[in-house]
């Protein structure tokens, strides 16, 4: 039985106290991935327990992994080996993770068995000529839909895959990491090069693991002469779910907030950056390294932001956290323009059309461009926004509430539980007045 879910926000509060956001979804995909072909038993705490992460357990169980958990945030993984993995008996069902389906079709391009990956509507519609394209020019036979789309049916071609020398014509962490991933199945030394730093999780973990990785500048590259070993991961929590608080604390008058434990690799704080370009005033307090990833302590609390033109260098840094950034836009006073960020076209909804349509219904001055948008500051009013199932467009428009003059109400919340089920509890417990309605898709 299919229900949808409803937010709605009380306008005002303000933002105080301190939490622990859930844990960096990345990197929760890519310890289970490499932990499950390791050799050895692999310990992971901070596990982010959210959908799309559990699609990419559940895809490795179904390969035949052993995975105990999660538990409160810990997994323990037995690997299985770099040639260890067999062939699923069904269709892999990937929900609506686009990271666990591109990174896979590049690990699963090399192996001994052939399988189909397929996911829910929004992942279905999403494109997957990015990944398919550059892998088939090594070798791999993935077929997709006409419209380059979900389902992707994969033959296996193992020993057959030939190395590849590849610049994308995108910045996606995505592409790159499927592709180190297939050439550690592939005869000769892979290179990818990205036109701007993306971030680098796959990269550093692979080393965590004592898998041999090269990078020279915007280059890396990887071979399959190489094992990975088991070892212990602490995951960080999520700069991109931490990013609604930044943005919240920052513009709710008031506001003092403590959000612990958070990663701050440098390939993901533009967040941080643009924020504070606008005006807002974060700390950051403890920093130390956890597992090979930067961890910090980030303490924010109320300031006026003023609009800016967003440096086009900070664009790829910060791409999942655009939706709640125009939030912020729209709270600061004068302009604030984004150019450069085509990609969010192409996210779980049309991040820039979406936005700008939920943006207008309050009351602000919001024009889409192709590749970005133009804001004016002022006030946000109430009404009733869509999120077109976009978990990110979903709690961007719950902390809007914090500076609306009246209530909002924001439909089509469901896939909130995707990379952060907490989030209702967690807001409301630090000073969003936000009801959540639940209703069976029958009844409404």
């Amino acid at each position: 039985m299919s229900k949808s879910i409803t937010f709605k926000i009380q306008p005002g509060g303000s933002l105080q106290g301190s939490a622990r956001v859930p844990g960096d979804k990345s990197m929760s995909h890519r310890s289970i991935m490499l932990g499950s072909l390791a050799d050895g038993i692999t310990h992971v705490k901070g596990f982010l327990e959210a959908e799309d992460a559990l699609a990419t357990l559940q895809a490795f169980r179904d390969m035949g992994v052993t995975i105990e958990g999660p538990v409160n945030g810990e997994v323990t993984i037995h690997g299985v080996g770099k040639h260890g993995l067999q062939a699923p008996k069904k269709p892999l069902d990937l929900g609506n993770s686009g990271t666990s389906m591109r990174l896979l079709s590049g690990l699963l391009a090399g192996q001994a068995f052939d399988c189909v990956l397929t996911g829910d509507k929004s992942l279905s519609g999403r494109p997957m000529k990015r990944v398919t394209d550059p892998l088939a020019a090594m070798g791999a036979d993935i077929k997709t839909t006409e419209k380059g789309t979900a389902p992707l049916y994969i033959t296996g071609r193992a020993g057959q895959l030939n190395a590849i020398d590849y610049t994308m014509p995108m910045a996606s962490a995505q592409v790159k990491s499927c592709l180190l991933l297939a050439g550690m199945y592939a005869q000769g030394t892979t290179t990818v090069t990205e036109p701007a730093p993306t971030r680098d999780h796959t990269e550093r973990m692979l080393g965590g693991f004592q898998y041999p990785v090269k990078q020279d500048g915007s280059k890396v590259s990887i071979t399959a002469d190489g094992k990975l070993t088991a070892c212990d991961i602490d995951v960080p929590s999520d700069i991109s779910s931490a990013a609604f608080f930044l943005v919240g604390a920052s513009i709710a008058p008031g506001s003092d907030l403590t959000l612990q434990h958070v990663g701050i690799n440098p390939t993901r704080t533009g967040v941080i950056d643009i924020l504070r370009l606008m005006g807002a005033k974060i700390e950051v307090l403890n920093e130390r390294t956890v597992g090979g990833e930067p961890v910090a302590d980030l303490h924010v609390v109320y300031s006026p932001l003023k609009g800016i033109d967003i440096p086009e260098d900070l664009v790829p840094l910060a791409i999942d956290e655009f939706p709640v950034l125009f939030v912020a836009a729209a709270c600061a006073e004068g302009q604030t323009r984004l150019s450069g960020a085509e990609e969010l076209r192409v996210k779980e909804s049309d991040r820039i059309q979406v936005m700008a349509d939920g943006l207008k219904i309050l009351g602000v001055n919001a024009e889409p461009t192709p590749d970005g948008m133009v804001i004016q500051g002022g006030a946000i009013g109430g009404g009733t926004v869509v999120s077109h199932g976009d978990h990110r467009i979903a709690m961007a428009f719950s902390i809007a509430g914090l500076r609306a003059d009246a209530p909002i109400t924001v439909l089509d919340c469901l896939n909130v539980n995707t990379s952060f089920p907490e989030f209702k509890d967690l807001v409301k417990n630090l000073g969003l007045d936000l009801t959540c309605h639940e209703a069976s898709a029958e009844s409404i």
